[in-house]
Formats: C-alpha cells, structure tokens, sequence
C-alpha cells in the first residue's frame, strides 16, 4: 500500500464513475437523435417511437432493486463491468433490427427493454460505491460529479451523433456507442476495486480520511435486507414520489426535446444539434454546482436544509422556468429558458444520492434502486405521454404538465429527513442477506 501522502485514488474512481454515468445516457438518448431517421424507415409514428422509449426505462425501472441487491452482494467493480458489456451488446442489437419486419416495432421495444435491464446497474453500483468510498462530507461533490455525467453524455449527443449520422448512417451511432462502452468497461474492471482496503494504490492516510467519514462498520458482514424498515420509511416514500417527478421532466428532455426543436421549432438538423445541447450543459452546471452547494449548506446549516432544502429551491425554479419557457415565441430564447429548467432540476440530483447513501448505509444500493423506480416510472410514461399530450393539446400544454408534476415533487421533498435513518432491525428482514 502507498505511504508517505494522501493519494486521492477515490478522486480518480468518482470521476471514472462520472465517464461511465456519461456513457450510459449517451447510449440511452442516441435514440433521441436517431430517431429521426429511424421514424422513416421504420414507417412509424412519435407515439408509437415513445413506446419504444418507454420499453427501455421500463426495463431499467423494474431492475434498479435487483441491481441494488447485486451491487451490495458482489460489489460495483463486477456489476459494472458486466453492465457494460451487456448495455453494448444491445446497443448493436438496436441497429441490427429489421425496419421490413412484421415485428420490428416489437423486436425495437424488447431491444430497448433488455438494455434498460443492463443499465439499471449504473447509479445503484455507484451509490454503493459512494457508500464505501466517500466520507459523508464529500457526498455531494462526489454525486455531483457522477450526474454531471447525465448532462455530460446527453450533450455530447446530439453533435456526436449527428455527425456519424451524416457521415456513415444512423445504425453507426450505435456501433460507436457500444464500442465506448466496452472499453470503458475494460478500464473499471482493471482500477476499481469494492473497498478502499482493496485498493493497493490507497495511502493509509487515505484510508484513515475515508474511514473516518464513514459511520462504525457492523459487527456482522451478512445481514438481511430490512424491508418492513424500508418499505414504511417515509423518507424512502417521500424520495420514490419526488425522483418520479424528477423523472417525468429529464425525459422531456432526453426523450422529446431534440424532435421538439426539429418539428415544434422547426429547426434543421445541424441546428437541432447544436441548440440540442444547451439543457444538457445546463444540467452538467447544476449537478456539479448543485453538489458544491449540497455539501456547503449542509455544513452551514445541517443536512436538511443542505439535501432537502436545496432540492425544493431547484424544484420550484424548475416549474417556472418549463412554464415560461414553454410560451416564449423565439426559438432561441425558448431554448435558453428551458435549458435553465434542465440545469435547476439538475440542482436536486447529488441531494437525491446523498440522502439514500446517508439514511440507509450497507443498504445504500436497493434503498437507491427502489428511489430510482420512481424516477423511471415517471420517464416511461412522459416518453409515452408528452407525445400524445403535445399531439392533442400542443407543446405548452406537455411542458406545463411537467411544472405542474414537479411543483407537487416539491411536496414530496418536504417530508425527507436525511438525518432520520434505516435501522436494520433483526426482526424486520425478510429477504436474502447481503454483502456490507
């Protein structure tokens, strides 16, 4: 083990956990961009292009819990690395779909459901990575960070593979996206390890500094998952409802927003691109401002005002701007008003992240999964409403739902205490033991 300074080894992994946080959303919304021209091979329609979106986050909702339970079982470092391989190996299996077949909208929705299956390892791995890794007052930060990577991989998006499009076809974005991925996958597999204690490049003044951050190991290493605790935490209850808010407005963006400017805006494609972006650099921004301020404001003022209080500004600076946003005539201006929406959402996201690693400990990883339901539920049926809501009403209306979903998410965050916890009583488990 290094001696002699502080390394920062956990430094080094948040950030590669903030590269693979990037891959994944740029795997998830090259749809988004693709779907242009798939629309038109396919023959179909945007709300029958929404199912196919929603088959993804459908499948990405229903396994966030048993991804929590597997990244707590076998740890982030292999969880992730076989999340990896297997999200790349459906990303070509998008491209390989037959637009001639009698079951080609099928086959894009099973497709899309498997590779939601994979990752929906991602930010329950992380979560327990954070856990382990991070000292309670550099949460924040380190969530910050992560979610930067959502604004990050969805800005690099639509010029990324725009241009690819335009230079080898649409099925090529997906090709190239799968091979980020598997090296990448490579990559954590070699220089991550579980614990910090694993790690041969840690410093024993590192460690102290993780250790000293984290709360007492327990006595025992298998224990089972408390779930009459979770399930009747009204915490867990107020997180879930909130993410579900959350997720209703992101997957305006990651799902409607580039077509929403190529249709509603009638922008061309090069400007679709480059306007395309600005929510999604917004929202890097936020994360990354939202987790200096989350760690801040907690030191200052205790961890509800830091968590939860933050997260009910950035909510309702959110519903304004979607409202505004939304009726502004130049496109333009409508653009930089709505990506300031994108950006304040993104204020709550390290708040999320953080109080899941603070109330629930060894559980970090199915307590983050089951929040992260909410969170894709609420995606699956905007990728599937705000279609039909902007078919039928227009565009403010489908926007206007969204401020109206996440002002009743502010509600939701008032009843999360981050200082109230999960205790793991004996008597209340019920599921399989898990790894700490």
């Amino acid at each position: 083990m290094a001696t002699g300074r502080r390394t920062r080894i956990r430094v080094g992994l948040v950030f590669l956990l903030f590269v693979i946080s990037a891959i994944a959303f740029l795997d998830r919304t090259n749809i988004s961009v693709a779907g242009v021209q798939m629309r038109q091979e396919y023959g179909i329609d945007q709300i029958q292009l929404g199912w196919v979106f929603s088959a993804f986050l459908i499948g990405y909702a229903a396994f966030q819990v048993p991804a929590g339970w597997l990244a707590a079982r076998y740890g982030p470092r292999r969880l992730l690395t076989w999340a990896l391989v297997w999200w790349g190996l459906f990303s070509v299996a998008t491209a390989l779909v037959p637009p001639e077949g009698a079951h080609a909208i099928l086959m894009l929705a099973i497709v899309r459901f498997a590779l939601g299956i994979g990752e929906a390892a991602v930010y329950p791995s992380a979560n327990q990575f954070v856990s382990r890794w991070v000292p309670a007052s550099e949460r924040g930060k380190a969530n910050g960070l992560i979610f930067a990577g959502v604004g990050a991989g969805s800005g690099l998006t639509p010029p990324l593979i725009t241009a690819v499009i335009a230079f080898a076809g649409w099925r090529a974005s997906f090709y190239v996206c799968a091979a980020i991925g598997l090296i990448v996958a490579v990559i954590w597999y070699v220089v991550a390890r579980d614990r910090p204690q694993e790690h041969a490049g840690v410093s024993p003044e590192e460690l102290a500094h993780i250790e000293a951050g984290l709360p007492p190991a327990p006595a025992q290493e298998r224990v089972a998952i408390p779930w009459r605790a979770i399930l009747s935490s009204r915490n867990v209850w107020g997180l879930f409802l909130s993410y579900f808010a959350f997720g209703y407005v992101i997957w305006i963006f990651f799902s409607w927003f580039f077509i929403y400017l190529a249709e509603a805006r009638g922008l061309d494609l090069k400007a679709s691109a480059l306007y395309g972006m600005a929510p999604f650099l917004a929202m890097t921004v936020g994360c990354l401002g939202g987790g200096v301020l989350n760690d801040a404001i907690s030191k200052r003022r205790g961890l509800y005002a830091g968590r939860s209080g933050l997260a009910m500004v950035a909510f309702v600076l959110t519903g304004l701007f979607l409202l505004v946003g939304s009726r502004v005539d130049n496109a333009p201006l409508a653009v930089l008003v709505l990506a300031l929406g994108g950006g304040a959402i993104y204020l709550s996201q390290s708040s999320f992240w953080s109080v899941t690693a603070d109330i629930a400990g060894r559980h970090t990883g199915v307590v983050s999964g089951l929040m992260n339901v909410g969170c894709q539920v609420g995606g699956a049926i905007t990728s599937s409403l705000t279609p039909w809501i902007a078919a039928q009403y227009g565009w403010v209306a489908a926007f206007g739902t969204g401020a109206a979903i996440v002002l009743v998410g502010t509600l939701a965050w008032a009843v999360v205490d981050p200082n109230r916890l999960i205790e793991p009583a004996a008597d209340e488990g019920f599921g399989e033991a898990v790894t700490a």
